[in-house]
């Protein structure tokens, strides 16, 4: 919903905004609000838990979803998706430069299938993914990332990130793996193998807490 004065060029099309701890990644275990924004790119994920923001949402003006964002005493913003990458020019960057300049901070989540615009004063953990035998991923944000975060699930998955870091010459310090694992006992099943495999490679292992603590329920 748009509020007075607002035109389509500052407002976000929101598939949910909520206040959660981050369960992966960098920030692991923070508190965070969770501004998860609609649409995605094709090709898409076939494992993915969040199928239901690929499509519908509702258009928010930039100052309501400050307002929602503002009702939770929390200084940290989780901006993901979908591809919020997608919306940048059409509102997303409205938003980021109002989050920034009430000095909150600022985490993205976005799978690099699109190019990330320079962003300074945010955090960027890229996640991308390999579909159809081929990493869905565009080259030329490789400068814009500060992590990347696998999910890994076997000895298949671990030569495919492998091979992508070496492609890439990325350092293993900006690296994170994840288990496999949309359900508590797959995370656990696979924990071992990726410990292990972090501990080789020198990467950091985040699991996914949200999974670990509630399994498959949503909405937490």
């Amino acid at each position: 919903m748009k509020t007075a004065g607002e035109s389509s060029a500052n407002t976000v099309l929101i598939s949910e905004i909520f206040f959660s701890l981050q369960g992966e990644g960098p920030w692991a275990g923070l508190p965070a609000v969770f501004v998860r924004l609609g649409g995605c790119v094709e090709p898409l994920c076939p494992w993915c838990d969040t199928a239901y923001a690929w499509s519908g949402g509702e258009r928010t003006g930039v100052a309501r979803i400050l307002e929602t964002v503002r009702s939770h005493s929390c200084r940290r913003v989780v901006i993901t998706g979908g591809e919020p990458f997608l919306q940048w020019n059409s509102g997303l960057k409205d938003l980021h430069c109002a989050l920034v300049s009430r000095a909150y901070q600022i985490q993205y989540e976005t799978s690099g299938k699109v190019i990330i615009p320079p962003m300074p004063d945010a955090l960027v953990v890229c996640s991308p993914k390999h579909i159809g035998g081929a990493w869905r991923f565009e080259e030329a944000n490789l400068g814009a990332v500060d992590v990347f975060k696998f999910v890994a699930g076997g000895i298949d998955w671990f030569e495919r990130i492998d091979a992508f870091i070496a492609r890439h010459g990325i350092d293993p310090g900006k690296v994170c793996i994840m288990p496999l694992g949309a359900t508590r006992d797959e995370q656990l099943r696979n924990m071992g193998p990726v410990f292990t495999y972090c501990r080789q490679r020198g990467y950091r292992m985040s699991p996914r807490l949200q999974i670990l603590a509630f399994d498959t329920r949503r909405g937490i």
